[in-house]
C-alpha cells in the first residue's frame, strides 16, 4: 500500500503504520492500519477532517469494521 504513519502506543512509543485502506460507514470514517512489518494483525480507527485518529474500542463498532476487512479480503482474494 505504502502511505505510512506514526501512532503513540500504550506506553508513547512512536510505531510506524501502514494504511490498509479506509471506509466511511454510520456517518464516520474509518482506516484499518498494520503495523509495517506485521500483515497479520489489524487495527481499526476513526479519523475525522482534521486527521485526528481514535481506536475504535466499542465491541459493536469492532466487530462491523472486521465484517468490512473480511469482505475486502475476500474481494481481493477474487482477483
Amino acid at each position: 500500500m505504502g502511505n505510512l504513519i506514526y501512532i503513540k502506543d500504550d506506553e508513547g512509543n512512536e510505531v510506524e503504520m501502514e494504511i490498509y485502506f479506509t471506509f466511511d460507514a454510520n456517518d464516520k470514517h474509518y482506516v484499518l492500519l498494520h503495523e509495517k512489518n506485521n500483515e497479520e494483525d489489524f487495527y481499526p480507527f476513526t479519523y475525522d477532517k482534521d486527521g485526528n485518529i481514535q481506536a475504535v474500542e466499542d465491541q459493536d463498532e469492532f466487530a462491523m469494521c472486521l465484517e468490512v476487512f473480511n469482505s475486502f479480503e475476500g474481494y481481493e482474494d477474487e482477483e
